[in-house]
């Protein structure tokens, strides 16, 4: 062989090694947020259900995580490739796919459940969203574009018009769950209302006699409805379909146990999250009738309509399906 052959021989094996590791299946790497709303998460990290299901396809899973804060910087870790499965709201997922739609495709994977989310203020004269003023400041995590801020926006479009819908947008402000609730709960700041999920809205609840709800997430969308979705480019599902399938059979078996064991849910989370949340108040989140343990979406395309007709999204869903990826593990959505 010549010289050159052989060197270009060599650049072929190298380029083939390096396109087999990139491809290479057995490595997972997911953010999550605050609150029980991410208990599925939680519950797979604590009994290693991803690494069980892993195995169950013949293959070693290495599972990272990260802790993050607002749609808008999981979306921004997801298109850096600094994460491969986005957790968020219903809002952001939309807002990604929406642009990611003929490159990337990021759509969605499953559900975490449906929870109702509440607007909670302090505020004894704010008992509606019509009664807040300049003078009031919303918490939420990613002002403008988390789920918590689409939900508001259409309640407001139901109050006053589609045209008026970003109308409360100026009194919202970007904080972390823990941050805001910690204000609504201490008072005399000038976050006086957090639109939030739990444990920290029933914390306030708890904890602030002057904390009442103004508003509940299912009331606005019309019933339960998948609060927080997780979701994935397409490259990483198509390139990774064994860990992928290891991780909704996990998710699976997460959602199975939390209906079935609450207790043991409640324990799960502690020990993940490291919460000093009351653990008397976290059983009676997870038992809430309101709140339903599966991985298929429901009632997420009311808000994709409302964010197309006010033009937030510029690509127009004919159904859920369009932003979620087909798969068995999520079955009949909505």
């Amino acid at each position: 062989m010549s010289k050159l052959k052989f060197i270009a021989a060599a650049v072929a094996a190298v380029a083939l090694g390096l396109s087999t590791q990139a491809q290479a299946e057995g490595r997972i790497r997911i953010a999550e947020q605050y609150g029980v709303t991410y208990l599925l998460l939680n519950i797979a990290q604590d009994q290693k259900l991803i690494e069980k299901h892993g195995k169950q396809q013949g293959i070693d899973i290495a599972v990272e995580r990260t802790q993050l804060s607002g749609g808008a910087a999981i979306n921004d870790a997801l298109l850096s490739g600094s994460i491969d499965i986005a957790s968020a709201g219903v809002g952001p997922l939309l807002t990604i796919w929406d642009r990611t739609n003929g490159k990337q495709n990021v759509r969605g994977v499953a559900s975490l459940g449906n929870f109702p989310y509440y607007l909670v203020s302090n505020n004894p004269k704010v008992k509606t969203i019509a009664d807040f003023t300049e003078k009031d400041r919303i918490g939420l995590p990613a002002a403008g574009v988390s789920v918590q801020s689409r939900i508001l926006q259409m309640a407001v479009a139901r109050q006053w018009g589609d045209k008026e819908f970003n109308r409360l947008d100026k009194l919202t402000q970007t904080l972390p769950h823990p941050d805001a609730a910690a204000a609504v709960i201490a008072g005399g700041t000038e976050i006086n209302a957090h639109f939030g999920n739990s444990p920290y809205q029933e914390q306030e609840l708890a904890q602030n006699p002057n904390a009442r709800i103004v508003l509940n997430s299912y009331d606005v969308l019309g019933g339960p409805s998948s609060s927080t979705v997780l979701y994935a480019t397409e490259k990483y599902r198509n390139e990774n379909p064994k860990t992928y399938r290891a991780f909704t059979a996990a998710l699976a078996e997460a959602a199975q146990f939390a209906s079935a064991n609450p207790e043991g849910a409640a324990d799960a989370y502690l020990r993940v999250s490291k919460s000093k949340v009351d653990r008397a108040l976290l059983l009676k989140i997870i038992k809430n009738p309101q709140v339903q343990f599966k991985v298929a979406p429901q009632n997420t395309y009311g808000l994709a309509q409302f964010l197309h007709r006010v033009g937030v999204l510029k690509n127009q869903p004919t159904s859920w399906r369009d932003y979620f990826f087909e798969d068995p593990a999520i079955g009949q959505g909505g």
